[in-house]
């Protein structure tokens, strides 16, 4: 497989392709995403992305016909948060990562972001305290380590992480 993929707005009518997507990362080892696979549906994708379209961000990564990532993030709803994006998610088909997808991803949010009126000046994500390869990726994007959730997030094996909530000002 090779390294080069385009960047594009993704639209609801994607949402079947990130659908696969999302389930592919989440069957991965170490998957850092909140849900598994089997708990993914296409009304949850489609719902999630027409947040992000009518209040946010939605991209997505692709190699020819084939999606190799997706991120999106929304806005709380009340005016005085709408300087937030939150509700962020990033998925990284298990075949691309470690090839820039996410980082690409990650620089392509915060440019379209920056478009947003009212101005977007925060974004916020959260990540599972045992998910390092994520966490060293926020932080390299510029990501801060703000909070901790402790036993919040139970795993399939039944052993319980905390989860972190990280912030980036832009």
């Amino acid at each position: 497989m090779s390294g080069e993929f385009d960047l594009r707005a993704t639209t609801l009518a994607d949402a079947p392709r990130v659908l696969e997507l999302h389930r592919a990362a989440a069957s991965a080892p170490g998957s850092g995403l909140a849900r598994e696979a089997d708990e993914m549906a296409l009304e949850y994708i489609e719902e999630a992305l027409a947040k992000a379209l009518a209040q946010g961000v939605a991209i997505s990564a692709w190699a020819g016909d084939a999606i190799a990532g997706e991120i999106h993030a929304s806005r709380l709803g009340p005016r005085q948060f709408a300087h937030n994006l939150l509700d962020l998610t990033i998925a990284v088909h298990p075949d691309w990562q470690g090839k820039g997808v996410g980082g690409r991803l990650f620089e392509a949010l915060f440019a379209q972001a920056a478009t947003l009126t009212p101005k977007v000046e925060r974004v916020e994500l959260m990540v599972r305290a045992g998910h390092t390869g994520a966490i060293r990726l926020y932080q390299r994007m510029g990501f801060a380590i703000e909070g901790r959730f402790d036993r919040r997030v139970r795993l399939k094996d039944g052993t319980v992480e905390a989860d972190l909530a990280m912030a980036k000002f832009l």
